[in-house]
């Protein structure tokens, strides 16, 4: 019964969708986050390396992604990352890379093959 009730206080009956959805917005409030339509500098960072791919999974710090040659890459998230909005398991994105493997920028690219 407190343990229901710690959840009602807490918030942890939430309504707000799927986990993959919730993981995916937490993560990029991780970050620097959404950025308001058209705020994004879109345009492809300085010294980075670019990959494509559908998202698999969502981690708390990464985004596992199948890349168009069909293996598989995890790409990290900081507090520094820029995202256009938040991904969800399907979505097909493009991240920049920095020297270090993390992510720099990760952009829906969804909208650009419909």
């Amino acid at each position: 019964m407190l343990s229901g009730l710690f959840c009602l206080l807490t918030g942890c009956l939430s309504t707000a969708g799927t986990h993959e959805e919730s993981l995916g917005i937490g993560i990029v409030r991780g970050t620097l986050g959404v950025q308001p339509e058209g705020q994004i500098r879109l345009a492809r960072p300085a010294d980075t390396l670019s990959v494509q791919g559908a998202v698999l999974l969502l981690e708390g710090g990464a985004y596992v992604l199948r890349l168009l040659d069909g293996s598989e890459r995890r790409v990290a998230l900081d507090e520094n990352t820029r995202i256009d909005r938040p991904a969800h398991v399907g979505d097909r994105v493009e991240a920049f890379l920095d020297n270090s493997g993390r992510a720099v920028l990760i952009r829906n690219i969804d909208h650009l093959t419909e």
